[in-house]
């Protein structure tokens, strides 16, 4: 097995990989050697989702998935014949709405005619909204002890969308923690050895519980919202500190603040005055530099282009590498300013295939410079690739073929000159290395073929992952 093409045997001891050699040229003999044959096989160092929320993707698996539905009417349709068939005795939860196309909107009486008396929620594909029924909206009200701000339409949109989001997944810890060791598994499964979890909840201190508990099948990076920013500081953290009790897996990630909304939900900000800010600049700039000043790395989310133009502006004024989460609409301007200013751009290339039909109707005229890939690339940025899952599937493959085949399900590929190589994409999905060397952690995913060669993105979307394995163990192995 192999990085570069040309057969090898590969050496781990005590986690690190100590040797790389030509294929037959390392001994085998030593009593305590696990040896795996993997002729004909790829290795290459694990996979990073550099974006997610573990929790609500773990949630989510469980969850009512109205994602196929084309109408307001026909996921009510399908939420009332759930509730026919064994409704929860809480809350009816669905989600992966998007009625960015939908022929007529959202409207709180379909909900209403669901089931009598239960609350039942659908959550936006972006997270950015929440359609609730009366029910609902009086349930959650009283579980945040005040009002929600929904129209007729019974939809919640931003900071009300997150706050119930957040309250359906505040259940109990086994339970919790059940749903992300199966999610844990399913990722090591598709060959990913670390994730950036940006839940909007504190995590730390849940990620070191499963850790201690034995969900230890990946690396976390657990991230902090402004909310969290007094305690974690309170606490002595700092963005790259491990977490005491969990072997090196958790460590304490960047601080992410929002800007704007979301495409899907209408609510980004753009320069053509479409949309939403959270923050006014001056604010934004005192938060982040206070957390810089605390040893925090900022992750600040931007979708439209004025939201972005301001992120870059913050970074700016406070002097500070970091992540721009989603950089989805740019301005040519800026492009190369996320070099200049040392600011990687984290994105989400399903993204693109999912809302291409969405950002042609919402962002007409303006799509040459939506999830600009290539151009970020040539300008020198660095990319990071991820799923922002629940948003989409977390499964690095179905990222890196996104973003280099802009194409999916036999349509044509979606401005193609935004497409990236196999090997710009295999950097953005792992640390930044390509091979695997001498004195490497060994944290490594073993794949069927190379996937830097696949001749299709269909190829990449389907690759078969033999085997993954933190710091030498194995957490997939299908040998």
């Amino acid at each position: 097995m192999g990085t570069s093409g040309a057969p090898a045997d590969v050496r781990i001891v005590d986690g690190r990989v100590t040797a790389v050699a030509p294929a037959g040229t390392l001994d085998p003999t030593d009593v305590d050697t696990d040896v795996v044959d993997a002729s004909g096989a790829w290795l290459g160092p694990g996979l990073v989702d550099h974006h997610v929320h573990f929790d609500q993707w773990a949630l989510v698996r469980r969850r009512v998935d109205v994602s196929g539905c084309g109408s307001a009417e026909e996921t009510a349709a399908l939420l009332a014949t759930v509730a026919r068939t064994g409704a929860p005795d809480r809350v009816l939860v669905g989600h992966g709405y998007r009625d960015g196309l939908w022929p007529r909107p959202a409207r709180r009486e379909l909900l209403d005619g669901v089931a009598p008396r239960l609350p039942v929620v659908v959550v936006g594909a972006d997270l950015h909204a929440v359609w609730c029924n009366t029910a609902a909206l009086d349930h959650f009200a009283h579980v945040l002890g005040r009002p929600l701000a929904a129209g007729e339409d019974g939809v919640l949109r931003e900071q009300d969308a997150f706050d119930v989001t957040g309250a359906l997944s505040r259940v109990p810890d086994d339970e919790l923690d059940a749903a992300v060791a199966d999610a844990v598994e399913a990722a090591a499964a598709r060959g990913v050895t670390r994730v950036v979890d940006l839940e909007m909840v504190f995590g730390l201190d849940r990620w070191t519980r499963r850790v201690q508990a034995g969900t230890d099948g990946l690396r976390v990076d657990s991230g902090v919202y402004p909310a969290e920013l007094d305690a974690a500081i309170a606490r002595g953290l700092r963005t790259g500190d491990v977490a005491e009790g969990t072997r090196g897996l958790v460590r304490t990630g960047p601080f992410k603040v929002i800007t704007d909304g979301s495409l899907g939900t209408r609510t980004a900000a753009t320069a053509a005055g479409e949309g939403v800010l959270a923050w006014p600049f001056e604010d934004l700039v005192a938060m982040v530099r206070r957390a810089v000043d605390a040893g925090f790395v900022p992750a600040v989310h931007a979708i439209g282009d004025r939201a972005n133009t301001l992120a870059l502006d913050v970074f700016e004024a406070v002097g500070s590498r970091g992540t721009i989460e989603h950089a989805q609409l740019l301005d040519t301007a800026d492009l190369d300013r996320f070099a200049r200013l040392g600011v990687a751009a984290s994105v989400q290339p399903e993204h693109a295939m999912d809302d291409r039909d969405l950002a042609d109707l919402h962002w007409a005229g303006r799509t040459d410079r939506a999830f600009a890939f290539a151009s970020l690339h040539r300008a020198g940025a660095r990319l990071r690739l991820g799923s922002d899952a629940p948003v989409a599937p977390l499964d690095p493959w179905v990222s890196m073929a996104a973003a280099v085949g802009r194409d999916r399900d036999g349509r044509p590929a979606w401005h193609p000159a935004e497409r990236i190589s196999a090997l710009t994409a295999w950097r953005g999905s792992t640390d930044g290395r390509v091979g695997v060397a001498v004195g490497d952690v060994a944290d490594l995913v073993l794949v069927e073929s190379d996937p830097l060669a696949a001749p299709t993105s269909s190829v990449l979307r389907g690759m078969h992952v033999l085997a993954t394995a933190i710091g030498g163990r194995f957490t997939h192995r299908d040998l």
